[in-house]
């Protein structure tokens, strides 16, 4: 398409240098995957700058430059006269706003669900996904477990693990539309809201799970990680907010202008939907869920009683998407499970394993607690740092799981570029000695994936919590391919190993 670069709405930008149409192909922030007529925006990131990008990009066919440094901007444009040079205040806000344009915005032709919380982003958004898919509202998903339509999943190399780059965004809506999807439901992290991902549209829904601290390594304060995260409801038409959560709740009331829809487990608390009387069997749980004066009593086939409040945050977005309560209700029991979120599996000899990636301190509680509702004899779980994030949070983790399980195996997920037993041992510290379980460490999650299960005995529940993004470790800059389900079937079923 034709880009009037001079005519860009809310682009900011300061000047043009070059011709000021281009016939333009697609947009990209990574030099390696500029085409023939792309343009390129020079993303200045936490570790690298893209202007020193700019002769990649010219070397493979950029006919549009985008960036903020003037003298830079400056420098090629005076060698590169065929080429349009466009200088603006922030190349990721450009992005946002040129990727809207160049994909005719297709955001505003879905009903847009943005989740942002610390815990429970994952499984709200994929709870809105699957309920309004089958109340008849084609819906897809963005987010950490992977790009999908209302009916399959798209093979799509993701830019970021939860929030893709805003270009990245407008060209899955695009997709979904083309694929006859009316809705999108999308995981919003606070990193992707400070760095425009989700710029230059409106949700029509936003839900606030919860809030704890996270992703310190990025933002320094809580702070400043929290006000990330509210500008999510400053660009939504409709909220979905957790009065349960006392470090966000109210913040979320002063900020939102349009209707605001709130959800509790307090019967006094006056929200909107309340749920009670939680009840647990081994094919799921039931609960009662008030509305408008009225109980209506549910049964699901879901599992964690945390789960309950993720889901009556969807139906809370299916309210504000217009579908009566009545047909939401009815449609609960075919609910499925989210892989990887209290994900259950039947092993051998009435052994569970269950697999949840909680990765904060508060998630891990909550779902060690839920767990041991279930029947068992022992209790095995695997416990991580994450090498790719805060150090200061491993300490945090074993200290959370202390004394809540019969045996704790420690390991690292996506080391980076860290020594593993660095992060094992920077978890190990949040121990008290003498220990108050046994307590092993690996040096990879397939190893200790192996021990957790080799630990465990006919009757035992085995917990396996963090884990991957997409499919895999991050090890050195690489994504090595990696799947607990795989390994658990090829222990208890491929192997020779006695279990």
């Amino acid at each position: 398409m034709d880009i009037q670069w001079t005519q860009l709405p809310q682009s900011k930008t300061l000047h043009v240098y070059g011709p000021t149409t281009q016939f333009t192909n697609g947009i990209v922030y990574d030099s390696r995957d500029v085409k023939d007529q792309f343009a390129f925006f020079c993303i200045i990131g936490e570790e690298t700058d893209g202007h020193l990008y700019i002769d990649e990009a010219i070397q493979n066919g950029a006919t549009t430059i985008v960036g903020s440094n003037k003298e830079t901007i400056e420098k090629y444009a005076f060698l590169h006269a065929e080429i349009t040079f466009v200088l603006v205040q922030d190349s990721r806000k450009a992005l946002a706003y040129t990727a809207i344009e160049f994909n005719h915005h297709a955001s505003d032709k879905l009903f847009k669900v943005g989740v942002t919380g610390t815990n429970g982003k994952t499984t709200v958004a994929t709870y809105v996904r699957n309920l309004f898919n089958l109340l008849g509202l084609p819906c897809g998903m963005l987010g950490t477990n992977g790009i999908f339509t209302s009916k399959e999943i798209l093979h799509i190399k993701k830019s970021t693990p939860t929030t893709p780059m805003s270009s990245d965004v407008q060209a899955i809506f695009s997709e979904l539309i083309k694929r006859g999807d009316k809705a999108a439901a999308m995981e919003v992290s606070s990193i992707a809201l400070d760095q425009y991902r989700v710029s230059g549209f409106e949700f029509d829904v936003a839900i606030h799970t919860n809030i704890s601290e996270e992703h310190m390594e990025y933002h320094k304060t809580f702070d400043h990680y929290k006000m990330c995260k509210l500008r999510l409801f400053t660009q939504a038409k409709a909220s979905v907010v957790n009065l349960d959560d006392a470090g966000m709740s109210k913040d979320i009331i002063q900020v939102v202008q349009g209707t605001l829809l709130t959800y509790s487990t307090n019967i006094t608390s006056h929200a909107d939907l309340i749920w009670t009387n939680i009840r647990h069997f081994a094919d799921g749980m039931s609960f009662d869920l008030h509305y408008q004066g009225q109980t209506h009593q549910i049964r699901i086939p879901i599992y964690g009683e945390y789960n309950v409040g993720n889901l009556v945050s969807a139906i809370g977005a299916a309210i504000l998407a217009g579908i009566p309560l009545d047909k939401i209700v009815l449609a609960l029991p075919k609910m499925q499970q989210v892989d990887g979120r209290f994900q259950v599996i039947h092993g051998p000899d009435n052994r569970l394993i269950v697999l949840d990636y909680a990765h904060t301190p508060v998630a891990l509680d909550a779902i060690m607690k839920a767990v041991k509702q279930l029947p068992h004899e022992r209790l095995i779980t695997l416990i991580t740092g994450i090498g790719i994030r805060d150090f200061g949070k491993m300490p945090k983790m074993a200290k959370t799981a202390e004394g809540k399980a019969d045996v704790l195996v420690v390991s690292v997920d996506h080391p980076g570029d860290n020594d593993p037993w660095q992060v094992v041992d920077a978890v190990v510290k949040g121990f008290k000695v003498p220990y108050l379980q046994e307590v092993l460490t690996a040096p990879s999650r397939h190893e200790a994936v192996i021990k957790a299960l080799e630990a465990s005995k006919p009757g035992d529940i085995v917990l396996l919590t963090s884990g991957c993004i997409n499919g895999a470790q991050i090890v050195r800059g690489e994504y090595i391919p990696h799947s607990d389900e795989d390994i658990i079937h090829d222990f208890f079923y491929n192997s020779k190993l006695s279990v």
